[in-house]
């Protein structure tokens, strides 16, 4: 490739004229096709760059292929692609985009646990007013979040940006960080003014290994990982033993990281508090699950990182990520396939 010849693009995403426009101007050099919700077989053959939700060529559909942008973070599923096998592909992912949603989803949950507000809701559902008035200010007087410790499972840009809010609500933060002599990086994006760039809110950093040492000293154990062979089942039965019957846990990152068996069992005996779930091992998650049943247990249904402006947020990566490739220099969220994300 020249730095004059054309770079085919192909967009297979619903984004809006204004962002296909936005990109487009970033150099006369690029052929900007927008596929959705398919992609005719004949596009993919001249394609060297491409954006994309769900839709992968085969390699000998797309023999020009050079850098697949995602329109999400988690690779999991990807890595199984043949396509991805290719040693001279590139794969970024829209890591960074999520952390400001999600981290104040895992705000939410700890207030809402903080502040009974399932109870609260109940009881509103139902028209009950509490009638013995000493009861209720016992029954609903809080911890408050000043003063106790959150536990970062995964050091990224979500645990990042949360540790940042955690620290100003005057929180104690530890996290578990892959490798803890370097906390935060530099090839990865994050929106200006977030998260932790310099790895300093901590109180501690611990290896992966030491979850279970990092677990028991928190009120709050939030997973932020990524889900591969080494972090599945990362919480198991010991790590929920070494909790505090106090403890809630937060899964926003992915339903594998976490032994289900094991968490329904501590649920349900109340050797924890309770859990906030966004994510799990099947979704949607089965009727059967004891998980519905359980007082102790919020759910959503993967929603934590959604955003009303997501299609801004990735175009702002691919933006970034292409004027660098124009430029050749390295992109951001680059995936290591030794690592698996």
């Amino acid at each position: 490739m020249t730095q004059t010849d054309p770079i085919h693009v192909i967009v297979a995403m619903d984004f809006a004229d204004e962002i296909i426009e936005q990109l487009q101007s970033i150099s006369p050099r690029l052929v900007i096709e927008r596929h959705w919700p398919e992609v005719p077989a004949r596009a993919w053959a001249e394609c060297e760059v491409l954006y994309t939700l769900k839709h992968y060529p085969e390699p000998d559909q797309a023999p020009h292929l050079r850098w697949i942008q995602l329109h999400h973070a988690g690779v999991d599923r990807l890595m199984k692609k043949l396509i991805v096998q290719a040693e001279d592909l590139e794969v970024t992912t829209a890591s960074g985009v999520h952390a400001v949603q999600m981290a104040e989803y895992c705000l939410m949950m700890m207030m809402a646990f903080t502040y009974k507000l399932p109870t609260l809701l109940q009881l509103q559902a139902e028209a009950i007013w509490p009638e013995n008035v000493e009861d209720s200010l016992t029954r609903f007087a809080p911890f408050h979040l000043r003063g106790r410790t959150l536990g970062i499972a995964g050091y990224g840009s979500i645990g990042r940006e949360l540790a940042r809010l955690a620290n100003a609500m005057g929180m104690t933060v530890l996290a578990t960080k892959r490798n803890i002599k370097h906390p935060a990086s530099e090839d990865e994006y994050a929106e200006e003014g977030t998260g932790d760039p310099a790895g300093e809110i901590p109180a501690r950093l611990y290896p992966p290994e030491a979850l279970r040492s990092m677990a028991g000293l928190c009120d709050f154990l939030v997973l932020t990982m990524p889900l591969t062979e080494a972090t599945r089942h990362a919480v198991n039965e010991e790590v929920l033993a070494g909790m505090k019957p106090t403890a809630v846990l937060i899964n926003v990152a992915r339903g594998g990281v976490v032994d289900t068996d094991a968490l329904i069992s501590a649920l349900a005996a109340e050797r924890i508090a309770g859990a906030a779930l966004d994510v799990f091992d099947e979704e949607p998650l089965p009727r059967s699950s004891p998980l519905w049943n359980l007082d102790n247990v919020i759910i959503t249904p993967h929603i934590s990182g959604n955003s009303a402006f997501y299609h801004e947020k990735t175009a702002a990566v691919f933006t970034e990520n292409m004027k660098r490739y124009l430029e050749r220099r390295p992109l951001l969220n680059r995936v290591d396939r030794k690592r698996g994300y």
